[in-house]
């Protein structure tokens, strides 16, 4: 595990960028496709801006990047709680990106459908290659759920799927979620944590034992790819400084 820290959210967003373009430029160096799951909430939305302008618009090849998401709330697509809503309004609505390259959480069909299709094109995409995703990007709650893994929940613990829907009652909806089996097959993860709500939950995530019903994050190893976690000072608060 790396970790990353930066002065503030803005500062993190930028060495996260950095960070993206110059591997997805080592990866498209050997292969034909870049191959990236995308994140909701605050966090990303500044990273997607930042990776939508220059220089990066013109120095990341976009026409060979193929996108993903982690999860999605069972919303429709013009609700601003849908994430790849955020997505194209922040990012992919602002390049060229071939339609066949975006591989949508479909909201708009019963959720355990849903995630049926997604797990068939995870399959087309993964099952003859050693890693599944070049880099999956996410986020950590203030509860430690990542992705839609949250505490509690049977999807915690899930290990042949690669992903699921299910009803998440103190939200009173559907989520659908890739699981810790194909993220952690991923080449890269990369956590993005920022903000001082987060720095009691990062250090018990981090420093603490495991205890993934309680924080889900934790269940998150890949395999044998790289794991990053680019946290900002505030959320580092609470961490034991070497």
């Amino acid at each position: 595990m790396q970790l990353h820290i930066y002065n503030n959210p803005d500062e993190l967003s930028q060495a996260v960028a950095n960070w993206m373009a110059d591997y997805i430029q080592s990866v498209l160096l050997r292969s034909d496709r870049f191959t990236i799951a995308l994140s909701g909430g605050s966090t990303p939305q500044k990273l997607h801006t930042i990776l939508a302008a220059t220089p990066y618009r013109e120095k990341i090849d976009w026409a060979r990047i193929h996108f993903f998401w982690g999860d999605e709330r069972a919303v429709p697509f013009t609700d601003d709680r849908n994430n790849a809503k955020m997505a194209y309004d922040t990012l992919l609505d602002n390049l060229s990106i071939p339609a066949e390259h975006i591989h949508v959480m479909r909201t708009d069909i019963d959720p355990q459908a849903s995630a049926a299709e997604y797990e068939k094109i995870l399959h087309r995409y993964f099952d003859e290659t050693s890693n599944s995703f070049d880099l999956v990007l996410l986020g950590m709650g203030d509860d430690g759920h990542t992705l839609s893994l949250f505490p509690g929940t049977e999807i915690v613990h899930e290990q042949t799927a690669w992903a699921k829907a299910f009803f998440l009652q103190a939200q009173g909806m559907y989520r659908i979620s890739l699981t810790a089996p194909i993220v952690n097959k991923a080449a890269s993860v990369v956590f993005l944590v920022a903000g001082k709500n987060k720095s009691e939950t990062l250090k018990l995530v981090l420093e603490g034992p495991f205890q993934p019903d309680l924080y889900p994050s934790q269940i998150i190893k890949p395999d044998m790819g790289e794991l990053h976690w680019f946290i900002d000072e505030a959320a580092s608060a609470d961490l034991k400084k070497v």
